[in-house]
Formats: C-alpha cells, structure tokens, sequence
C-alpha cells in the first residue's frame, strides 16, 4: 500500500503508515455517558429500535463524531444483530444485554440453522453504513463490527450473559462435537456478515470475541482461534485491503495466540503493559488501545499522563490509541472530549 493522504488517519495507520500521531476513537463512544444518547433513549426505549431503526442509529453513531471528531466512527449495533437472519430468535435487553429466547442446545437446533442473507435480513445496516460514510466522508474512518464465534456461541447457547459459561463449557468438554458444527456456521455466517459490511462502506472492520478470554489458553486454541481464523481468511480471501482489529476481554493469557489469528490488528486491554504486549505480539503485529477506561474519571494531568505512556509504549507505527474496553456509562462526557482534544494534539516526537 503506497501513501494516500486522501485516505482518512485511521485507516492509514490500520494499513501500516508512519504517521505524526496515532489515531484515536473509543469502543462504546455512541452510547450511555452522553446525554445525547440517553436523551434519545427515552424516545426510543428498545435497543434494536435504536440500532435497526436507520434514522435513528445513524444518528446515534455520529453523536460522537459531531462532539469530538473522533478519527474512528463505529457502527451503533450489537455483536447479535445478525442472529434472527439464521433463524434464532433474541432481544437485547437494557442494562443486561442479548436474551436469546430459545437456546440453542441440541443438533437438531444446529441443523435448523439457515445461512445468513444479509440483504434479505439486515437490510438496515446498509443505509446506516452508507450514511455514516456520506456523513464523515473520509475525514473520518467508518468501522464496523462483528461478533466472533466463540462469543456468539456463548450467547446462543447460554442465553444470555453469563459469569461461569457452565453451559457451554459443559457443551465444549463432553459434547464438542455439537459445538463445533455450530461454532462453524456462525464462523461462516459471520464472514458473510463481515463482507456484507465491507460492500456497505464500513473501511476497517473489528471483530469482538468478548469472552474468549473465560477460555484456558488450549481451549482457546481448540474453540476460539480456529474459528477467528475460519471468519478472517474468508474475509481476506474477498477484501485483502480491508483491515480487520480483534478484541478479547481479559487476554493477557492468550495475547500471542490473538496474533495468529489473522487480524492486522491486536486490541490490548488494560491488563498488559503497553510495552510488553509489543514485545510479546513482535514487531509486524499492529495494536489497538489501551487505557483502563477507570482512568478517564481521573484529573485532566492524570488522563494525559497516562495517554502519554501508552502512546510513548506502543512506538510510531502501528497503534490506535483506544481505551482496553468500551467506556464506561457514569464517566463524564468532559473527560472524554478531554481524552479526544489530548491525543488529536499529540505529536510523536514530543512523546517519545
């Protein structure tokens, strides 16, 4: 990839450009610590109102954009929204998250599944996609995202949330056979989901498997990184130039295995020292993160110090400056327009 300074700041350093900052944006930056946000919530109660009506989740995603000028604008969706076009039924619930009304615990319910026709079954992400785009206009970068196998399956098969995963743990060590035929239809339905977004505009897409880090190190390499493979080469295999982030909740266990996964970017939580994740990932593995999203309830000298170490940590190539988790729903909105103003003025060489 040659230089392209038409090509927005994110994407530039997504695709491995030595820039004067790193690019910044906020997992959750659309979301609950705005007042925008919550004020359009009362009007709009249910979340997939929020994030299937297009109006309204266009709107929500670029609450952020017109507030901050964030170099990243992110889809306003949930990792379960592509779950009704293969035949299972959910809601999301506020506060709790995913409900999945009728788990998905036999081969017979596996067998049901359909393939995913994301223009037949999610037909509203493409206007929201196509609108963000229009709206940033390449002064931004558009990113989308999509949940992973093994997060998808916990849900599915737990039917909801969960704090142990008993569930599908138990459907892992003594039934893995069941599991794997659905681990592979989502892996496959997933790569259909990532395109599609891909072909609606989104120019860098993040995949979330959020509790892949519940899972021992060789189980991760049994039920996780197969299947994160399985989605991002098929990806590759159609969008070679689009770049594509993966993010594990708690992965100080499994930072290298996150490296092979095939994605061009690693998302390190707060739980790895910014130095040891690159040194632990190599050189040619790109990284995205990774304050505690605790430190924005601290003073402004305290938000500044620690973006500067994270920044002066993760060296001139091959960062997005982001926090290691979404942000967090009491934090004041002026830490965040703070965290935003801090790194847009951030220039390399005074840091390092």
């Amino acid at each position: 990839m040659g230089v392209s300074l038409s090509a927005p700041h994110l994407l530039r350093a997504a695709r491995g450009e030595v820039l004067d900052r790193p690019p910044v944006w906020m997992m959750r930056q659309a979301g609950r610590y705005m007042k925008a946000y919550r004020d359009l919530r009362e009007k709009y109660p249910s979340f997939r109102d929020r994030s299937e009506i297009p109006e309204v989740a266009i709107e929500i995603s670029l609450q952020p954009w017109r507030a901050f000028q964030p170099d990243g604008v992110i889809l306003f969706s949930d990792i379960v929204t592509p779950l009704p076009g293969l035949g299972i039924e959910m809601d999301i619930a506020e506060g709790k998250g995913p409900i999945i009304q009728s788990p998905i615990r036999s081969q017979a319910q596996i067998d049901q599944l359909r393939p995913l026709e994301p223009e037949a079954s999610l037909p509203f992400i493409k206007t929201i996609l196509q609108a963000l785009r229009t709206e940033v206009d390449n002064q931004s970068t558009v990113l989308g995202f999509v949940g992973a196998p093994w997060t998808l399956a916990a849900y599915a098969v737990e039917g909801k949330g969960s704090k142990t995963y008993s569930v599908i743990k138990n459907m892992a060590f003594s039934d893995p056979t069941v599991l794997h035929q659905l681990l592979a239809k989502f892996a496959d339905a997933i790569a259909i989901y990532a395109r599609y977004q891909i072909d609606c505009g989104a120019q860098v897409v993040q995949m979330f498997d959020s509790w892949a880090g519940q899972l021992s190190p060789q189980d991760y390499d049994v039920f996780a990184l197969p299947y994160q493979q399985r989605v991002f080469e098929q990806v590759k295999q159609t969008h070679p130039d689009t770049p594509l982030i993966l993010l594990v909740s708690g992965s100080a266990g499994v930072l290298e295995r996150m490296g092979k996964s095939g994605a061009d970017i690693v998302t390190v939580d707060w739980s790895v020292d910014m130095a040891d994740a690159r040194a632990r990932l190599g050189k040619e593995v790109k990284v995205q993160g990774n304050l505690d999203p605790g430190v924005l309830f601290g003073s402004q000298e305290f938000i500044r110090d620690r973006i500067y170490d994270t920044v002066r940590k993760a060296g001139n190539w091959g960062h997005i400056l982001n926090l290691g988790h979404g942000v967090l729903p009491t934090t004041p909105e002026e830490n965040v327009a703070f965290f935003f103003e801090t790194a847009k003025q951030l220039s390399l060489t005074a840091v390092t």
